[in-house]
């Protein structure tokens, strides 16, 4: 990517939603409809970073004298937000499973289908035959995608290798997508998706060979910064799960956890339990795990667009906003569940089937998300000396970006000061 050689300037925002005040920790309740908007917004960005922020004439005052230097984005009439952030997908994969669709379209259900050979199973197959550029190549036209939907941060899970040298093999595509692809992509270590099939017959032996080989060498050769584990009947128990999580917390990964998805499993209090960054999915959490959650400070991260695929209900957002937990949302972009990069579309979801508000679906995808992986202290909102990521959206104002649905509203995206996509076309 190339360095923006002057300043930019964005000048005359209809909308500048700053999310001000908001590093520190995520935003729960009534925070998550706090936007702080500026009308007739203004940045200054330069050296990658947000110097100036307010009002057209504030800005314009306080950059006095140095006016000619800047290239100037008229934002008149638009949106302006942070880079928005999806904090889970299954970024890196090879292969396609849209037979699935079509035979849950016939009433197959997720787990049936896994149980075939399907599912993680066949995704897991196609990854370990194709090679690292095969892998390259697929996943970047996905990171490519993301960005033009105004993402300007991905993390990305392994998970479809399922044995040592194949999980390397993903996590080491994730990372020389992040140091050749404008999107900025933070790892996750997820060897524990599930039992591959020369284990079926002894999980218990596949969690000995996550815990005692693959955690010690990912974190040796630092190819991930969290652990993730799929805890689901017919997956991984709670006992499993929390063995995983903790052995990845021996060798510095931080936990996160697929839970209660399909049912009520004891995920989201082994969340809170283990001090874990996130709890993704929830569908079926109980009553008391989400109380445990707005204990504990773990962020929820919500996956409509995989309800939504699988024709299922969606996690009641409503219900763990009002309980006190820190909602964050995510595309799950997986080949077989999800398979989808519209972040913006979820965020539609959000509104539409889980009872959030337009504040808060745009709360939980970009500061909230940001949390979710760690990062909101440097992204996530627009403030004097972080990242210089945002979105300019060709609506007036953030209402319009979800009840305008299903629709790529995004214009110019600009990734650390640099503009990397401009009219909707990649530069």
């Amino acid at each position: 990517m190339q360095k923006q050689t002057k300043p930019l300037w964005i000048r005359h925002a209809s909308q500048l939603v700053t999310l001000a005040g908001s590093s520190h920790q995520p935003r729960t309740g009534k925070q998550m409809e706090q936007l702080a908007i500026i009308e007739d917004g203004s940045v200054w960005l330069e050296d990658g970073r947000i110097r100036h922020v307010g009002t057209d004439r504030e800005v314009a005052e306080a950059c006095r004298g140095r006016l000619q230097e800047a290239e100037i984005i008229d934002a008149s009439g638009k949106l302006v937000t942070p880079g928005l952030v999806d904090p889970h997908t299954h970024l890196v994969f090879a292969g396609s499973r849209e037979n699935e669709f079509a035979l849950r379209l016939k009433g197959a259900t997720y787990m049936e289908i896994m149980r075939q050979g399907g599912g993680i199973h066949a995704t897991t197959s196609a990854t370990r035959r194709a090679d690292r550029e095969t892998l390259y190549a697929e996943s970047k036209r996905r990171l490519d995608q993301f960005l033009l939907h105004g993402v300007t941060m991905v993390e990305a899970k392994s998970g479809y290798g399922l044995s040592l040298e194949s999980e390397l093999k993903q996590l080491e595509v994730a990372a020389r997508l992040h140091q050749t692809h404008p999107v900025d992509l933070v790892s996750t270590f997820m060897g524990a998706h599930a039992a591959p099939p020369e284990y079926k017959d002894d999980p218990d032996r596949f969690v000995d060979y996550v815990i005692d080989v693959m955690i010690p060498e990912v974190a040796r050769r630092k190819l991930a910064e969290f652990n993730d584990v799929f805890c689901e009947r017919g997956v991984f128990t709670p006992e499993q799960s929390r063995r995983i999580l903790e052995a990845g917390l021996r060798h510095g990964l931080l936990p996160k956890i697929h839970a209660d998805e399909i049912e009520p499993y004891g995920g989201a209090e082994l969340a809170a339990e283990i001090g874990a960054v996130s709890a993704d999915h929830l569908l079926r959490a109980s009553d008391e795990g989400i109380a445990m959650l707005a204990e504990a400070g773990v962020i929820a991260v919500l996956l409509p667009g995989t309800a939504f695929f699988l024709m299922a209900e969606a996690a009641n957002g409503r219900k763990l906003i009002d309980a006190g937990v820190p909602v964050a949302l995510s595309t799950d972009c997986n080949p077989g569940s999800s398979p989808t990069v519209s972040l913006p579309l979820i965020m539609n979801l959000g509104c539409l089937k889980m009872g959030m508000t337009p504040a808060e679906v745009l709360v939980a995808a970009t500061i909230n998300a940001a949390h979710a992986i760690r990062r909101g202290h440097e992204i996530g909102s627009i403030e004097v000396n972080k990242r210089a990521d945002l979105v300019i959206f060709d609506v007036p104002n953030y209402m319009q970006l979800q009840y305008h649905y299903g629709v790529n509203h995004a214009d110019t995206v600009i990734k650390s000061g640099v503009k990397v996509v401009e009219g909707g076309r990649l530069l």
